[in-house]
């Protein structure tokens, strides 16, 4: 079945960096769009990068330019890198995968999350 499974949150300063990381498994990764999303209790899930199979990406405008997204086809892995952290970052962090990006809320797969908290 599919699987995905973040890694590589934790508790950072402001202005710092993490990476997170996705391992996929149980389908065809490089077929799918891949992205990732955030959620914060109280708030609706926020959509924050995603990369398509031909490469084009798309980023939500509080992370342009601070985040990266990434995908290693051969390691069914992707990777969310996050640069400069604002406290306004913090959330619980969702790997997502869809046959199409716009699929995802309709008809994606999900993760368990990873948690990401940014403060002084």
């Amino acid at each position: 079945q599919v699987q995905l499974v973040e890694s590589g949150g934790g508790s950072e300063q402001p202005g710092g960096s993490l990476r997170l990381s996705c391992v996929a498994s149980g389908f065809k990764f490089s077929a799918y769009c891949m992205g990732w999303f955030r959620e914060v209790p109280g708030k609706e899930r926020e959509a924050v990068a995603s990369k398509d199979m031909d490469g084009s990406t798309v980023y939500s405008d509080s992370v342009k330019g601070r985040f990266t997204v990434s995908r290693d086809d051969a390691k069914k892995t992707q990777y969310l890198q996050m640069n400069n952290l604002k406290p306004e970052d913090t959330g619980m962090y969702y790997c997502a995968a869809a046959l199409r990006c716009d699929w995802f809320e309709s008809h994606g797969y999900f993760g368990q999350g990873t948690q990401v908290s940014v403060s002084s």
